[in-house]
């Protein structure tokens, strides 16, 4: 089996929701009629990432519900970058991933928090992801700066990860994590990589774009530049992630006990 994932790049519209999950609908029907099992859009994009104040208030259950319904009605599964609102108060960095049949299989909270915007706005995860199963093809999932830390990477791939999905909304001056830092991280650990970025600018940041699909070869099978809106398509195949372990055993001559 294959799994054939699409990445939504866009800059989205800061603090409306319905404008976002729009764009989040028309994107899921463009790529489910190209093929995609599963699309995945930039960190949290249902709502807007530097939007400060604005984001306490859109921060409802709601919001999951919504994109459950989009991925139902058209037919593909869904990667949604949006806040979790949590039990003791106080909001959570996460993505949820939700069937094709709008049946929710994950939801993860991101566990490493970047600098003062992150730590104003969010309470940290305190677990990472286990990979699940979408046909066939084992699926884990980072946010962003979490994806710099090569434990996290490693972690994925150790639980028999193909491919490790990246909502992130990567900034300047920092355009050399897309560029050199995401292949090196499908290279070291022999798993396919999906990063996918907004573009624009929100308040005082700019994002860089250059969403990517590495290979774990760090073969890039899918890019955008720095500013294009749209989709990013690619084919996953575990035997290629098989194949790559084979080839270059990275994991197979850890010593651990060295480190």
């Amino acid at each position: 089996m294959t799994l054939t994932i699409a990445g939504l790049q866009h800059d989205g519209v800061s603090g409306d929701v319905d404008a976002n999950l729009a764009i989040l609908a028309d994107a899921a029907r463009e790529a489910a009629a190209r093929g995609a099992r599963i699309l995945v859009t930039p960190e949290m994009f249902v709502t807007g990432y530097n939007i400060g104040e604005r984001l306490a208030p859109l921060a409802t259950e709601e919001l999951f519900d919504r994109v459950a319904e989009i991925a139902a009605d058209t037919g593909i599964a869904v990667v949604a970058g949006l806040p979790e609102p949590l039990p003791g108060g106080g909001l959570a960095n996460a993505l949820v991933i939700v069937d094709s049949d709008g049946t929710e299989l994950l939801r993860y909270r991101k566990t490493h928090l970047f600098g003062d915007l992150d730590r104003g706005l969010f309470e940290a995860g305190d677990a990472l992801p286990r990979a699940i199963d979408i046909d066939g093809v084992r699926v884990s999932v980072l946010i962003c700066y979490d994806v710099e830390f090569p434990e996290t990477v490693r972690a994925a791939a150790l639980d028999g990860a193909d491919v490790v999905i990246v909502p992130t909304a990567q900034m300047e001056p920092y355009a050399h994590i897309a560029e050199r830092l995401i292949p090196v991280r499908a290279w070291e650990n022999q798993v396919h990589v999906i990063y996918v970025n907004r573009v624009g600018t929100e308040d005082d940041l700019t994002y860089v774009g250059r969403s990517s699909i590495v290979s774990p070869e760090a073969e890039i099978l899918a890019s955008l530049d720095s500013t294009t809106t749209g989709l990013l398509i690619a084919t996953i195949d575990p035997e290629v992630t098989k194949r790559a372990r084979e080839e270059n055993p990275y994991l197979r001559d850890r010593r651990p006990e060295l480190y």
